[in-house]
């Protein structure tokens, strides 16, 4: 299992590169192929709904056939196949449709690991692990910053994504080689994702799940390369030291809060506490959004931190749902979750157009995104406030 797991985390450290890579290569795309901010929005969008869609096959997959053959099959298919095609990408309809299938071909390998930890080790380990696979994980993030800038300077864009896609591959032969299945869970209840649905425990936990993401991966996979290029007049180095330092943050901000509901003996208030200090930060950026670059950079690296309890949310969740739809259970609040991040994707779009079109500071479009992300993270919190904790 340990082996199956580290070979998983490889994986997730390149899931966390694709949803995070796009804004370094904001400038190249915009120049090669004319894809600009909005097409980058929208093909970003595409990953994370494609990615959520996913979840509800991929949950039944985990269940019934094991976490072995359902994530080799897509991250081989998807993620190698993907950047195939985002190498080759001569419009940005092609790079939506690379996206989409590296969405595809990600949307397994984090609940295929958090599959095994719920099945492999104690119940009360369990946020405290999927933290710090997350965190671990999220390696992959800071590789989608400043390294990657550095990468594909040297390498070109192309044959940076054409390297991506041979170390997909090589990566999908080991998940089969080294991953076991663990033993069904045999059961005389039936269930499915609609019984979970119906269990209104859940739904407050749901609400915070679909907007707790949001807006650091937003923030940090797709509008933090044009905010910092457009107000601050910054070069592909300094977007890919600013995303590195928020991708720091956001892996810090794992490993802190995993273990935290075993320290304080709460889950709710660790998750309500981080999501209001991302708030904060959101409306410190509204009210000073072009004062000082590394000054926006702290608050960047804040919104990151703060929405980083999404571990401590999917073992809150998971605490309600029966052994026998636990990998339904997972894959649920995922879907949520990513799906939460891919509607904010689409919508920043047009809100980002629409300052454009219409405001005359450089930093207006940014603003009114940071106020959107600002406003669905207030009413996520709200809702928050009326689950039941429990810790195991």
């Amino acid at each position: 299992m340990k082996r199956g797991l580290f070979v998983l985390i490889l994986a997730y450290v390149l899931s966390q590169f694709y949803r995070a890579f796009l804004p370094v290569l904001t400038v190249d795309l915009q120049a090669d192929i004319g894809a600009a901010p909005s097409d980058l929005s929208f093909a970003s969008g595409i990953w994370f709904l494609v990615f959520a869609a996913m979840q509800i096959p991929v949950g039944s997959a985990l269940d019934r056939i094991g976490p072995r053959r359902t994530a080799t099959a897509l991250f081989a298919f998807g993620a190698g196949g993907g950047a195939l095609v985002f190498a080759l990408a001569q419009s940005p309809l092609h790079i939506t449709l690379a996206m989409a299938l590296i969405g595809v071909g990600c949307s397994p390998v984090l609940m295929a690991g958090y599959y095994l930890l719920a099945r492999g080790f104690s119940a009360r380990m369990f946020a405290t692990l999927a933290g710090a696979m997350i965190g671990i994980g999220s390696l992959g993030n800071i590789a989608g910053s400043a390294p990657m800038a550095w990468t594909v300077a040297a390498l070109g864009w192309r044959e940076t994504m054409l390297g991506l896609g041979g170390l997909s591959l090589i990566v999908a032969v080991l998940i089969w080689v080294l991953v076991t299945d663990p033993e069904r869970v045999e059961s005389t209840e039936k269930g499915s994702v609609l019984d979970l649905l119906k269990m209104p425990v859940l739904w407050p936990i749901i609400a915070m799940v679909f907007v707790n993401y949001a807006p650091a991966a937003g923030i940090r996979g797709l509008w933090a390369g044009p905010y910092v290029a457009d107000v601050f007049l910054s070069d592909a180095q300094t977007i890919g030291v600013v995303t590195l330092i928020m991708g720091l943050a956001m892996i810090a901000g794992n490993f802190l809060y995993g273990p935290l509901d075993r320290i304080l003996g709460t889950r709710k208030w660790v998750i309500f506490v981080g999501n209001s200090i991302g708030l904060v930060a959101l409306i410190g950026l509204i009210l000073a959004p072009s004062r000082d670059l590394w000054v926006s950079t702290a608050l960047l690296a804040a919104v990151g931190l703060g929405g980083s309890t999404y571990a401590v949310l999917i073992a809150h969740a998971k605490a309600f749902v029966p052994p026998h739809l636990t990998g339904r259970g997972v894959t649920l609040m995922n879907l949520f979750s990513i799906g939460g991040v891919g509607l904010a994707q689409f919508a920043t779009g047009p809100i980002h157009t629409y300052g454009v079109t219409n405001w005359k500071q450089a930093h207006d479009p940014y603003v009114l995104i940071f106020i959107f992300f600002a406003s669905v993270m207030a009413l996520g919190l709200v809702a928050y406030l009326f689950s039941r904790d429990r810790t195991d």
